[in-house]
């Protein structure tokens, strides 16, 4: 196994154990919930469902990225160890923390000129951003060096498609996202907005369709339109949710059924507590390899 590390925020939405099983080290974003810290620490200071539970019932959320102080001790102490660090980010198109990621390396490798750390942007987020992640370290572990990881991650990052449908607008509507007007009259009609990340990571509504079941399949469609070759993907698929398994299961079980050549089951996450802070309950998001994301 190649001897650097590979690393990334929690944001990334996999679970305590993926990341352990594929030995990629993560340091945690902060978020509150009426007015109480916790770390964003994959549900284990605070369980997910719990918090989710908390927001339907009218808790406040807020979210915080990791300081530079947490970044330049975070890496140091890998430094200290001798390893090399590759570093992936939440989208610059959603946190400033790439930004504070970059920063700590400029430091740091003036106290350490012999070690290296690469920062990425990895314009993913939620369990998108996990299943890059779970890719690298594969190819890490197939025996590629670090310097041709960095550069493999930033030539091939935006053929990460990432797609959302919700079907709760309540925290859409209380984040500012959608206007109260347009959230009640989307609510009234059943709209379940589809989004998806761009070639700048940033989240981008695509279509408002009406009824769960519609939304559905339309994600599905998008996947058949995306994926790499199309219907014969090989590749492994990645979905996130927020307190709402059964619609989950729905696309999973779609897709399972559609794309035979899949590496695997579909592999279901929850949405973490910084990105389920904004979305609240009610949002499934689909992860996989496909087409250049260009606009």
């Amino acid at each position: 196994m190649s001897e650097y590390i590979l690393s990334c925020c929690s944001t990334a939405d996999l679970t305590k154990e993926h990341f352990e099983h594929n030995n990629i080290r993560y340091a945690c974003f902060h978020f509150e919930l009426d007015g109480e810290d916790y770390l964003d620490d994959l549900g284990q200071s605070l369980p997910l469902d719990t918090m989710y539970r908390k927001m339907t019932e009218g808790a406040s959320t807020k979210t915080s990225q990791i300081s530079l102080g947490e970044y330049e001790e975070y890496f140091e102490k890998m430094l200290k160890d001798g390893k090399d660090v590759l570093h992936l980010t939440l989208s610059s198109g959603i946190s400033g923390t790439y930004n504070s990621a970059c920063i700590a390396r400029d430091e740091l490798l003036e106290k350490y000129p012999d070690r290296k750390l690469y920062i990425v942007d990895s314009l993913a987020a939620s369990s998108g951003f996990g299943l890059l992640m779970d890719t690298l370290a594969d190819m890490r572990d197939s025996g590629m060096g670090i310097d041709e990881l960095h550069d493999w991650v930033e030539n091939n990052k935006l053929n990460l498609q990432h797609w959302f449908f919700s079907t709760d607008l309540t925290f859409y509507i209380r984040g500012g996202r959608i206007s109260k007007t347009s959230g009640f009259i989307g609510s009234v009609l059943n709209i379940c907005p589809l989004l998806n990340v761009d070639f700048e990571g940033k989240l981008i509504p695509r279509e408002k369709i009406r009824t769960k079941k519609k939304v559905i399949n339309r994600i599905v469609e998008q996947m058949e339109a995306h994926a790499r070759d199309g219907l014969n993907y090989s590749g492994k698929c990645f979905i996130s949710q927020s307190a709402c398994i059964e619609d989950a299961k729905a696309v999973a079980a779609l897709i399972e059924e559609r794309f035979p050549k899949l590496n695997g089951n579909v592999e279901i996450f929850s949405i973490g507590a910084t990105i389920g802070s904004h979305t609240g309950p009610g949002t499934v998001a689909l992860f996989f390899w496909g087409d250049k994301r260009e606009n």
